[in-house]
């Protein structure tokens, strides 16, 4: 049967970002994947991490610059970018910030992005 998600949970990360999860470990107890729409401020950038799940970030609005082995990428709106498990990556926006879709396959865990100090 059909699940309705009414609202989501409310994830807190340093830096001013804010996380919106819709399905994943916090508010839906899934492990196999979690879904989070986020919203970042202008000039907003986080440490590098390497995480131990894929990520697929869905642009809705400004751009999100990923920075990895290979130099960097930027994602508009209405663009996509996939990052790999064991990927050492840096997300950050532009000077307008961003709104985008974060699917993380398996479930994003604070324990499974291994950020660097």
């Amino acid at each position: 049967m059909p699940r309705l998600i009414t609202e989501p949970t409310r994830i807190p990360v340093p830096g001013g970002k804010v996380i919106n999860e819709h399905v994943g470990r916090v508010n839906t107890g899934s492990e196999a994947v979690s879904v989070a729409l986020m919203v970042a401020p202008a000039n907003w950038e986080e440490p590098f991490q390497t995480p131990e799940f894929e990520e697929i970030t869905l642009v809705l609005k400004g751009k999100v610059i990923v920075d990895h082995e290979g130099g960097q990428t930027t994602a508009h709106a209405g663009q996509s970018i996939v990052t790999g498990a064991g990927e050492r990556v840096r997300y950050s926006s532009g000077p307008g910030g961003a709104e985008y879709v974060a699917i993380c396959l398996p479930a994003f865990a604070p324990e499974t992005v291994n950020r660097e100090e």
